[in-house]
């Protein structure tokens, strides 16, 4: 695959961002390097990469609806942990992912080509907001503050 300004930008974009992007963000971000750039060039190049082995395609447990997101392909596996509240994510890096690939070779008789994990559950902050909410609903009031906002 030849390395064309557009497909250098974008990939530069996902992998210095350090942030997992849409394709939308992408554009737009893509877009302030290159003004000619449009969003049909984005898409198709996003397909070459991710069809080139350069980029995955996550879709991060749906937190955004159909959304995909994108990430240049690294050497070392990592799992990604998304809180399910705000959307958050998290990248993990560490011997116990590649202990489970092992495991999972040696259980299945598998040659593992690619993994990818996620996990889902509450981060700190969203935890703390889930457990103020559970504490005024257990209170009453929660109900309270509804027939307020209601009568606004």
């Amino acid at each position: 695959m030849r390395l064309t300004r557009q497909r250098q930008i974008l990939l530069d974009l996902i992998d210095k961002t350090g942030q997992h992007l849409d394709a939308e963000s992408l554009y737009h971000l893509a877009r302030e390097k290159d003004p000619k750039l449009n969003r049909v060039t984005v898409y198709r190049t996003l397909k070459l990469l991710k069809e080139g082995g350069l980029v995955d395609e996550l879709d991060l447990m749906h937190q955004a609806g159909e959304q995909h997101y994108y990430e240049t392909r690294r050497k070392q596996e990592h799992a990604h942990v998304i809180c399910l509240s705000c959307g958050k994510v998290e990248e993990f890096f560490g011997a116990p992912l590649q202990q489970l690939r092992r495991q999972i070779e040696s259980h299945f008789g598998f040659e593992i080509i690619l993994a990818r994990t996620e996990v889902g559950g509450y981060c700190p902050h969203c935890q703390t907001m889930r457990a103020r909410e559970m504490e005024l609903a257990a209170s009453g009031g929660f109900a309270v503050r509804k027939k307020r906002s209601a009568a606004k």
